[in-house]
């Protein structure tokens, strides 16, 4: 048994409802909008547990799974081919009804898509970018020789990641280095490597006058960002099925650009930054959900 598991345990015999437990991964968007559903969820009166920057994608899936979560924020991009397994769908209704259907059947809902997407940037400098002609990912493949890629683990050996892309565009670099994520944008603006794998939301994008270069092969799928929930605990709280609803679409692609830039380009906490857009939605001004619990 987990620690985690130990302390909802613990929590359940002491007679005290058991707090709707949020994990994230661990990069800022992932940290940003799982602090946004903890404050939304504390506004609706629900007792909630952090465990923000949990870890990566299958981390955070497998705590979900074991009922040692209860809520977090995937891609279903992320979720069709990282996790099912299965064949790229371009199509982001068709990818969204595929992912309810398989996750249903395991007692986990994905709730409303909060309004944006998320896809992978394949990012390089804009000097490069001028320099070498570089538009496409498909412009990449005669310049690929000589530059120094720099990608997360999980790139490097998720389906919808580096090998299909490598494959589809025909690349091979000089050099491909493993790196941490949160990383990479730095080695990328210093010269350490000419390409990254970045996140389509980063608000650090244009500070660092970066390229994102077009998909024209379109081989990443669609990946809408949405709640997925533990029915259980839909069923246990009221409260956190409006919740959920009431986050549906509130979070456009240029919002996120600009919460990500606060946390990463402004360095503000993320509490500060959730509490801002929750309580700008609900027109009440700076007032504070109270204490959260960490």
């Amino acid at each position: 048994m987990t620690r985690l598991a130990l302390i909802l345990l613990v929590a359940s015999c002491r007679g005290g409802p058991r707090p709707v437990v949020v994990v994230s991964k661990n990069f800022s968007e992932q940290v940003l909008l799982s602090e946004i559903l903890a404050q939304q969820f504390e506004r609706h009166g629900l007792p909630v547990r952090r465990r923000l920057n949990l870890g990566g994608t299958y981390i955070c899936d497998r705590a979900l799974r074991a009922g040692e979560a209860d809520v977090y924020v995937e891609y279903t991009g992320t979720a069709l081919t990282a996790i099912l397994k299965k064949a790229v769908v371009t199509d982001p209704a068709l990818a969204l009804a595929q992912v309810r259907e398989s996750y249903a059947r395991q007692g986990l809902l994905w709730a409303e898509p909060l309004g944006f997407e998320n896809t992978f940037a394949m990012l390089v400098r804009q000097s490069d970018a001028r320099r070498l002609g570089l538009r496409r990912l498909s412009d990449l493949a005669s310049h690929a020789g000589s530059m120094k890629a720099g990608f997360g683990y999980e790139f490097l050996n998720r389906a919808d990641g580096y090998p299909g892309l490598a494959r589809i565009y025909g690349l091979s670099f000089m050099e491909t280095r493993v790196m941490d994520l949160g990383l990479t944008y730095r080695a990328l603006a210093e010269g350490q490597v000419d390409l990254i794998a970045g996140n389509s939301t980063d608000g650090v994008i244009a500070r660092l006058e970066l390229v994102q270069l077009e998909d024209d092969r379109r081989y990443f799928p669609p990946y809408q960002a949405a709640p997925v929930v533990r029915r259980a605990a839909l069923e246990a709280h009221a409260a956190l099925r409006p919740a959920l609803q009431a986050l549906g679409g509130a979070i456009d692609a240029g919002t996120m650009r600009r919460l990500n830039e606060q946390v990463d380009g402004q360095k503000r906490p993320v509490a500060d930054v959730a509490r801002e857009f929750l309580a700008a939605r609900a027109g009440i001004g700076t007032a504070s959900p109270g204490v959260p619990e960490k």
